[in-house]
């Protein structure tokens, strides 16, 4: 544990106690609550001091304040927390997307530091490196058996100033490469480019600042490019900015409506945020993508689209953040991100899905009960309801990956495999249309018995278990069923490579893409074998589908 967790933790305590009590007190007298407040403060600091000097073995005061804000926050929510003022520069990269270093991510994959992705434009791109590159030494140091955030920060430092690595690509030798840093700004769109001649297609993964400005520049260029139907991709979007989500929608709404109203206990945190900049199209036929994955300030913007029957949204419910974040300033430059409201779309629906005040005995938090969701109307009159996230106009549930492909995935084995064929193999003339060759599948199969690759199912982990309840409780007999279960298991097991080509074949050849040409290259090989973006080229085909979806309801339609 790093001194400067240790050292915010300490001071965290004593205000996440004060949120905690000022919450629980809030309707009791003045007076007695302000001593109700000094006396628990008072109450646990001594006993601090008496476990520190008193307990039987040596403690660690900081690691013990740690565990008890620990205890505390998981009481709270998984939202609030507290920034140090050694650990601001990290808060300000997640919120801005902005930070000064070589413009890389870095990940441990297989016990190899390697370069994850290199943004287009930034120092680590023009100089060179590519995905998979290994780092061997930064400024003459090994980073062997360092961890990713002792390694960024090494890659990171003052603009204009020099930082050397040395790397290596499979298959060749160690290289020297000299880079400058630069401020590094990170782009929330991810890819823009048109489909089907006629569709934009916009792919979101972020809310930092700029978020709504990229949006708009995409935008209007693929119009003018020809577009004249919107795909907004907002799956596995975490959110962000809330104004930046407020900018987005925007462009689709006139000037003057509400995207979205909060909601908490003090009055100044009440407020409606309005659009108040001209729309770029408040026409063009919009679709929006969600997943469970997408939350917070995606929310926002799918949630206002679809209570204005605006676009139509598509996939799956979405996550169920309905709270707003703020920050508060604390003593020695630290600050307290903090859950003061909840956010309303325009129809008056709060999203939020789990009910963080109404715990069970045993601490968990339950989704809110469909019995207990409140149906709202869209401005056409269409039904929507709060408390679970959001519903898609068009569901479209994506397939789950297989335990084989995942575990390829998961343990770096289509990656590493990417890595070494791009070394080794030029890069595609037409990487839309191109597909890995029945040969190069087999040598990746021959590659992954070469790692000693191995996984686990779940159906394996619940099949011991039954052998473990059945011997406790002397089900004997049982076993040689059981038994035979895993041999079936494990001749499954030993034909999935095969069984499930398509399906591993498809993720290896979508990580290929994603070496040789980063997110667009990755886009163009994946777009077409998209199933929620072909049910969306579909839709788009059949206009008279689309406008029914966000027409006015038959009477009497009911909740689902």
């Amino acid at each position: 544990m790093g001194r400067s967790n240790r050292m915010w933790r300490r001071f965290k305590w004593p205000v996440t106690i004060g949120v905690l009590i000022i919450s629980s007190l809030a309707f009791r007298q003045p007076i007695e609550k302000y001593f109700d407040i000094a006396k628990s403060l008072d109450i646990f600091a001594t006993l601090f001091k008496e476990v520190n000097a008193y307990y039987v073995d040596e403690v660690d005061p900081e690691k013990l304040i740690r565990v008890g804000i620990d205890g505390m926050l998981e009481s709270l929510d998984p939202y609030t927390d507290y920034i140090a003022e050694e650990d601001m520069d990290n808060f300000r990269i997640s919120t801005t997307g902005q930070y000064a270093g070589i413009g890389a991510l870095i990940g441990i994959i297989n016990k190899r530091v390697v370069i994850t992705h290199p943004y287009k434009g930034f120092p680590a791109y023009n100089g060179g490196l590519h995905v998979g590159d290994e780092i061997i030494s930064i400024n003459g140091k090994n980073v062997a058996g360092k961890s990713t955030s002792e390694i960024s920060a090494m890659l990171k430092g003052q603009p204009k100033t020099e930082v050397q690595l040395k790397t290596k690509r499979p298959g060749q030798r160690e290289t020297e490469t000299r880079l400058s840093r630069e401020r590094i700004v990170i782009a929330n769109v991810a890819y823009a480019g048109i489909i089907d001649k006629d569709i934009a297609y916009i792919k979101l993964q972020d809310f930092t600042a700029g978020a709504s400005r990229e949006v708009q520049e995409a935008l209007t260029k693929l119009k003018s490019n020809g577009a004249k139907q919107v795909i907004l991709d907002l799956r596995d979007n975490p959110g962000g900015l809330l104004h930046e989500a407020v900018n987005i929608v925007s462009m689709f709404i006139p000037r003057g409506s509400e995207v979205v109203s909060t909601k908490g206990k003090v009055d100044s945190w009440n407020k409606s945020y309005k659009t108040l900049n001209a729309p770029v199209d408040t026409s063009i036929p919009v679709i929006v993508l969600v997943s469970e994955g997408s939350a917070s300030a995606s929310e926002i913007v799918a949630g206002a689209l679809q209570d204005y029957d605006r676009a139509v949204l598509m996939g799956t419910n979405t996550f169920g953040k309905g709270l707003v974040q703020s920050t508060r300033p604390l003593s020695y430059n630290a600050q307290l991100k903090v859950t003061t409201a909840r956010y309303y779309t325009p129809s008056g629906r709060c999203i939020q899905a789990l009910d963080y005040a109404h715990r069970k005995d045993d601490g968990s938090v339950v989704r809110v009960a469909d019995s207990l969701k409140t149906q709202f109307k869209t401005r056409n009159g269409r039904p929507v309801f709060d408390g679970g996230g959001l519903d898609p106009d068009v569901p479209v549930k994506e397939e789950d990956l297989a335990a084989v492909t995942t575990a390829l995935i998961v343990k770096g084995m289509t990656f590493d495999f990417a890595s070494r064929y791009c070394a080794d193999h030029a890069l595609p003339s037409d990487l839309a249309a191109w597909r890995l060759p029945a040969a190069d599948y087999e040598k990746f199969i021959a590659f992954i018995k070469e790692q000693k690759f191995s996984y686990t199912t779940s159906i394996e982990h619940e099949v011991e278990e039954m052998k473990e309840i059945a011997t406790r409780e002397k089900y004997q007999d049982v076993m040689p069923v059981l038994e035979t279960l895993t041999d079936k298991i494990e001749q499954t097991k030993a034909s999935d490579l095969v069984r499930l080509k398509e399906e591993i074949k498809a993720e290896v050849e979508s990580q290929i893409a994603f070496h040789y040409g980063l997110n667009e290259g990755q886009a163009l090989n994946s777009l077409n074998r998209d199933a929620t973006i072909e049910q969306a080229r579909k839709l788009f085909r059949d206009p008279a589908s689309f406008n029914k979806i966000l027409a006015t309801p038959d009477a009497g339609a009911v909740k689902p």
